[in-house]
């Protein structure tokens, strides 16, 4: 079986351009097909990410009190803010991180493997995103109990409280301690950052640790379980691999093609603006469907396959233009790591049980991932 979740996308993107979808009473015209994606996203000029709470659909004022940097800026405010933190991300390809990282995922299939069955989504996968966290941030690999203590969803209400309470109060601790005794952490790097010839303020700040964990957890951890179920399915993906891991590289930029997690993100027009033959009144919002984009069949040949080698693959997993995810390189050593262990010692795969992450809109239903994933590793 080759054949990933399904694309709720494909009818509509051979209609048209783009499809209308209601999110919480607000009508946003979403982009679907993969040349139209790239260009709005590389003409922030029209379709500007200078609005706060609205890049992710659905917004997210109910979930944090400030704007997370440097997504939500536009040029040139971006691209210095982004210069900030680029260096912790530009950790992953260093030999010390990788070999934290390959030494993390021997740690846990160990663990795995000693325990027959497990949940690859809270047992593997979570603590696999927190710990490898720990080290992009340079922060103590302690710290990486807490997060997993979170669970998978960093926004989750606890105790009554306002969800994303518990993240914040957190950063808060966190900045605070880095101020009283600065290191070379990541909190640290924030406090001590220079913008414009100010320090940031508190404000911004926490703009930039909620982006940090926001939004590089569930991406990571759902793409993490679905690659465990596809290779449950497809046994002879194992072997492939084995017989040349650096084929792990091109197979990694596969899963991230077909299994992104992230369906779309947000634009504001400030303008009145044309797009697919649809006016965009000045102030609403389009989106740029990646999942849509990473489908189109006029791009991918057998599209709505997985080929492990697929070569070129200009997939729009981690975005396109001045917004490209700074945690790519990150997220390109964990799944890459991952498929050279696995194939490594792991000699099959079989799913026991799963709960299915769903994405329901009134337009479109969409498998993200899997809240639960018991699987049984079998050892070579």
């Amino acid at each position: 079986m080759t054949q990933p979740h399904p694309d709720p996308f494909k009818e509509a993107r051979t209609k048209g351009p783009v499809m209308q979808c209601p999110f919480k009473g607000e009508v946003i015209t979403m982009v679907l097909r993969h040349e139209d994606v790239r260009k709005t996203a590389k003409d922030w000029q029209t379709f500007s990410s200078d609005a706060p709470f609205r890049v992710p659909i659905p917004s997210e004022e109910e979930v944090r009190t400030m704007r997370q940097l440097p997504i939500e800026t536009d040029p040139p405010e971006h691209t210095e803010y982004r210069a900030i933190v680029e260096p912790f991300f530009k950790r992953a390809k260093e030999a010390e991180m990788i070999a934290k990282v390959e030494a993390l995922i021997d740690r846990l299939l160990d663990q795995v493997l000693a325990w027959g069955t497990s949940d690859m989504v809270h047992e593997f996968a979570l603590p696999l995103q927190s710990h490898a966290l720990t080290y992009l941030l340079n922060v103590p690999e302690s710290e990486a109990e807490t997060w997993i203590g979170w669970g998978i969803h960093v926004f989750r209400v606890r105790d009554g409280l306002k969800p994303g309470t518990e993240l914040e109060e957190y950063l808060h601790r966190q900045f605070d301690l880095a101020e009283a005794s600065p290191g070379d952490d990541f909190f640290s790097a924030l406090v001590q950052a220079d913008y414009r010839g100010r320090r940031l303020t508190r404000e911004e700040a926490m703009g930039f640790a909620n982006l940090a964990f926001a939004g590089g957890r569930d991406t990571i951890i759902h793409t993490v379980s679905n690659i465990f179920a596809y290779l449950s399915e497809n046994p002879a993906a194992l072997d492939y691999l084995r017989e040349d891991p650096s084929r792990a590289v091109l197979a990694g930029e596969e899963f991230f093609r077909v299994y992104i997690p992230l369906t779309h993100i947000g634009r504001v027009c400030p303008v009145d603006t044309e797009v697919g033959g649809i006016t965009v009144p000045a102030g609403d919002r389009v989106s740029l469907c990646w999942s849509s984009a990473n489908r189109d069949e006029t791009v991918f040949p057998g599209a709505h396959e997985i080929r492990l080698g697929r070569k070129p693959n200009p997939h729009l997993a981690f975005g396109f233009g001045p917004h490209l995810c700074l945690g790519a390189p990150h997220a390109r050593l964990l799944v890459r790591t991952l498929l050279q262990k696995v194939a490594e010692r792991v000699a099959a795969v079989e799913v026991v049980s799963c709960e299915e992450r769903m994405e329901k809109e009134e337009r479109y239903e969409r498998i993200v991932g899997y809240d639960a994933l018991t699987v049984r590793l079998s050892p070579r």
